[in-house]
């Protein structure tokens, strides 16, 4: 399996454009002053099913084959991901099934079934769940789209750094949530194509570390558990492409606390009026964490996604109102 270029990402880019505007890039002097950064949210809570991962669902949708189409695609999610499926399949249609964890968040179980997917649930978190789909329903028929191991899906994502590059010249740091590290890969292809001295930083959970370990070890690490609410980044395991990728195209792996998220959630939404779910909240998160390390800098946080369980709510509001 060959890691996208540069090239695959700009030849994605009319592929998603056919479908997607361009997502905004604003800097909100709340967070600027509040982090001591000249700080630039890229929008991606603001795409149709409120994250990032629809670009590289449109992107591999898009160059199936008839035979593939006819056939149908499968997945495995915490949500977006199998957002991204269900709404790239319905515009092309063709027949989606995902598989999602059991009590998984529900407002995005919904929004994959609104969307015409047919839902599997089966485990008690994502891992379980991919286990069970690429145990007993991969199949020589439809088409498995793995929700990181797939080049057309990181060339996709990467239009993201595509937009930031066409709109901001020379970011010192871009920092992207990993969950199972497509946008993180994506971007830093961009970023170390159009400008090598822009730091390309992934952040992830402390609950839930397996990514950073596996950054860290070189090699694929596995933990025992990720009890974080941020489901985004909620995996046990790591993927060997993007892993692969990551060694050559990402400078640094952070880690945030439970908390940590829901403090910059409070702040996203005070600050800039919009909501965000936990992983979409982790690039915030880790610039507070750190704000020596990237204070007075030009710095671009990746709002990867903004499907925010609601019952989370009442905790970021009240952990927020403590500050």
């Amino acid at each position: 399996m060959q890691p996208p270029t540069f090239q695959d990402i700009q030849e994605a880019v009319p592929r998603v454009r056919q479908v997607l505007s361009p997502t905004p890039l604003y800097e909100w002097p709340g967070l600027s002053q509040l982090t001591e950064t000249q700080l630039y949210l890229k929008h991606e809570n603001h795409q149709p099913v409120g994250a990032f991962k629809i670009r590289g669902g449109i992107n591999l949708v898009s160059t199936l084959s008839n035979t593939e189409r006819e056939a149908g695609i499968m997945g495995c999610s915490t949500g977006n991901h199998g957002q991204s499926l269900a709404y790239a399949a319905r515009i092309f249609g063709i027949k989606c099934t995902i598989v999602v964890p059991k009590n998984n968040n529900p407002d995005k179980v919904r929004a994959i079934k609104l969307l015409g997917a047919d839902i599997i649930e089966h485990g008690e978190d994502f891992d379980e769940a991919k286990q069970y789909l690429e145990r007993v329903l991969v199949d020589e028929k439809r088409r498995y789209v793995h929700s990181a191991n797939e080049p057309k899906l990181i060339a996709g994502v990467g239009t993201q750094a595509i937009e930031i590059f066409e709109k901001l010249n020379a970011p010192d740091v871009i920092i992207v949530p990993v969950g199972m590290g497509s946008g993180v890969c994506g971007t830093g292809i961009v970023a170390k194509h159009l400008n090598p001295k822009t730091e390309v930083i992934g952040v992830g959970a402390e609950n839930a570390p397996a990514n950073q370990l596996s950054f860290l070890a070189g090699s694929l690490q596995t933990t025992e558990t990720a009890q974080t609410w941020a489901e985004g980044v909620a995996t046990r395991s790591s993927a060997e492409l993007t892993q692969e990728i990551m060694k050559s195209v990402v400078d640094d792996f952070l880690l945030v606390s439970e908390d940590e998220m829901r403090i910059a959630a409070y702040h996203t939404l005070k600050e800039t009026h919009n909501l965000v779910e936990g992983a979409g909240a982790a690039a915030l998160a880790a610039i507070l964490k750190n704000k020596e390390r990237f204070q007075g800098k030009k710095v671009v946080a990746i709002l990867s996604g903004g499907n925010l369980n609601l019952a989370e709510l009442p905790e970021i509001l009240r952990l927020g109102s403590l500050q």
